[in-house]
C-alpha cells in the first residue's frame, strides 16, 4: 500500500502502435502481420488510456510516462501521447521482439515497467489488431499487482484506486490498493486532440529507448522463438458466396432447417 504524494504520483501508460483499421491487413512470409504495407497509428482504444491519465495528473498532479514496444517508426506513436500532454516516453525497441505473442510482449512490458515506481500502470482494454484483452492482465500478474481491468471511470483516494468495471449486467465497484494496474473501456471518456503548443512541446520531451539487454530480457525469451503461440498456416478470406433463395412454398421452414444442418449450425 502506496499513499498518493500529489506531487509526486507516477503513472505508466501503455499505448500500442497499429496498423489502421481501415487498411488491409496481409501476413508476412513468417505469417506475422505486415506492418510496413500498411498506414501506422496509436491503437485508438489506447488514446482512452492517456486521456484518463492525464485527468487523474490534472486532479494530483505528478508525471505521466508512455512505454510503448515496437519498431523504429513506434515513436510517433510516443509522440502523439506526448502532445497530448503525457510527459516522457519509454521506447522498448529490439529487432529481437519481433513476432512476440501476447505472453512474450507482456514479459517486455513488465521488466520495462520494473523499478520505475509507477503508482498507477494504466492500459486499453484491448489492441484492434489483436483483439484479446489479455495482457493488461499478464503484465499485472508479472508485477504482482492488482489488476482492474475493463474500467468505465477510475478514481485514486489517498492510497485507494477505485473503478467501475463494465459487465453483462451493468457493472461492479472495484477497489485495490496503490501500486495497482488498470485497464480501460472506450465508455470512460473522450479523449483531448493534442493542440499545436502541445505539438510543438512533443518534440523537446524526452524518449528513452530501451533494448532486451537493457531490459535483462534473453532473445529466446520473447520473438518468434520465445513464444507460447504462433501462426502455423493462412489462407486468403474466400470470395463471397451467392446467397440462396428459398421460395417458401410451404417447405421453407424444412429448407432452412436442412441448411443450418449442412452447414453444422444445428
Amino acid at each position: 500500500m502506496r499513499e498518493v504524494d500529489s506531487e509526486t504520483m507516477k503513472i505508466v501508460v501503455c499505448v500500442k502502435q497499429v496498423p489502421d483499421s481501415w487498411a488491409e491487413k496481409t501476413l508476412g512470409a513468417d505469417n506475422t502481420l505486415d506492418r510496413g504495407s500498411v498506414d501506422a497509428v496509436m491503437n485508438e482504444l489506447d488514446e482512452y488510456a492517456v486521456e484518463e491519465a492525464l485527468r487523474l495528473q490534472e486532479a494530483h498532479g505528478g508525471e505521466v510516462i508512455v512505454l510503448s514496444m515496437g519498431p523504429s517508426q513506434t515513436t510517433d506513436t510516443i509522440r502523439k501521447a506526448l502532445s497530448m500532454g503525457a510527459d516522457s516516453g519509454v521506447h522498448v525497441i529490439d529487432d529481437g521482439l519481433h513476432g512476440s505473442d501476447a505472453v512474450a510482449t507482456s514479459l517486455a512490458l513488465a521488466k520495462a515497467i520494473e523499478g520505475r515506481g509507477a503508482d498507477l500502470v494504466i492500459f486499453g482494454s484491448e489492441s484492434t489488431d489483436a483483439r484479446m484483452s489479455v495482457v493488461p492482465a499478464m503484465v499485472a500478474e508479472r508485477l504482482g499487482l492488482p489488476q482492474l481491468t475493463f474500467s468505465s471511470s477510475v478514481s485514486v483516494e489517498g492510497s485507494t484506486v477505485r473503478t467501475n468495471r463494465v459487465t453483462e449486467y451493468g457493472y461492479d465497484v472495484v477497489e485495490a490498493s496503490l501500486p495497482a494496474l488498470v485497464s480501460v473501456v472506450e465508455k470512460i471518456n473522450e479523449p483531448r486532440y493534442p493542440s499545436f503548443k502541445g505539438i510543438m512541446a512533443a518534440k523537446k520531451k524526452k524518449v528513452e529507448t530501451v533494448d532486451l539487454a537493457g531490459l535483462g530480457v534473453s532473445a529466446d525469451q520473447v520473438g518468434l522463438a520465445g513464444s507460447w503461440s504462433a501462426v502455423e498456416e493462412a489462407a486468403a478470406r474466400p470470395p463471397k458466396a451467392k446467397g440462396t433463395i428459398v421460395t417458401d412454398d410451404g417447405a421453407g421452414g424444412t429448407a432452412i432447417a436442412d441448411f443450418l444442418s449442412a452447414q453444422k449450425f444445428i
